[in-house]
């Protein structure tokens, strides 16, 4: 049965699975939907969410609320956030603006202390925001990144698959898929040999990665010629590379160098 504690608010319009455990003093908005297993802590609020499956929302942690968007205008969205997430406390996301918008985040991701999603964003499964990391209105960030505290990602960028970025940094641009960065603006420092590896990429994927991006950042050619070279001298059906070129191809904003 659910553990609801009787200071607790829930709206009558909320879906609330039977294994649903809802801390002192949290609030359950309207058009509300939590799956099983779900934990909610103490002073937690929650408003026009969808949560999955075994996720915890830590105290304090504010889901749904209004974007803050000027021209929103009170159409309906939403925010969806997938199974086994982690959302630890004074974390904050928005619902996205523009009537059917949805903002989400995916499976198995944790979202620390402070960290805010503005309305629109999409994050992929198994991203990892440290403490205040703040991403704008229409950020998609790709599976297996990791955002290091502090740092800010501008309106509509992009962060690619399994890139890390570090602390105290942020950025205007997209930042393609594998990289390491640093500085403020952020700056491409390599690539994340160390989250490549831990998601089982081989030896000579990565390999054919770091060659990669010895084309694109350290050989003097421009970002076309790079992708050229890249396109001739490297294996066109390998997985990483094929995306290593879509994502750069597909930037509005350009990428970091």
């Amino acid at each position: 049965m659910s553990k609801i504690h009787n200071t607790a608010i829930i709206h009558p319009s909320a879906q609330i699975a039977d294994d649903v455990e809802i801390g002192a003093f949290a609030v359950i908005g309207e058009n509300v939907k939590i799956d099983k297993g779900v934990i909610i802590r103490p002073y937690a609020h929650v408003e026009f969410a969808e949560i999955g499956e075994n996720s915890m929302i830590y105290s304090g942690a504010i889901i749904g609320t209004e974007p803050q968007d000027l021209g929103y205008k009170n159409e309906p969205t939403k925010v969806v956030i997938g199974k086994r997430v982690q959302v630890r406390e004074y974390v904050t996301i928005n619902r996205a603006s523009g009537e059917g918008g949805v903002t989400q985040v995916g499976d198995e991701c944790l979202l620390m202390t402070n960290a805010h999603l503005g309305h629109n964003t999409k994050l992929a499964n198994n991203v990892i925001l440290a403490n205040n990391v703040i991403l704008a209105g229409h950020v998609k960030v790709e599976k297996r990144a990791f955002l290091g505290g502090t740092m800010v990602v501008h309106q509509h960028c992009r962060i690619g698959e399994m890139a890390i970025m570090s602390g105290f940094s942020g950025t205007r641009q997209d930042v393609p898929p594998y990289a390491k960065t640093d500085g403020r603006p952020a700056k491409v420092a390599g690539i994340n040999s160390v989250g490549l590896k831990r998601a089982g990429v081989s030896d000579e994927d990565r390999n054919i990665i770091k060659h990669a991006y010895k084309l694109l950042f350290y050989s003097g050619l421009n970002t076309t010629q790079a992708l050229e070279a890249i396109e001739k001298e490297m294996p066109a059906d390998n997985p990483y590379v094929k995306h290593l070129v879509e994502f750069i191809k597909s930037s509005k904003r350009g990428i970091i160098k």
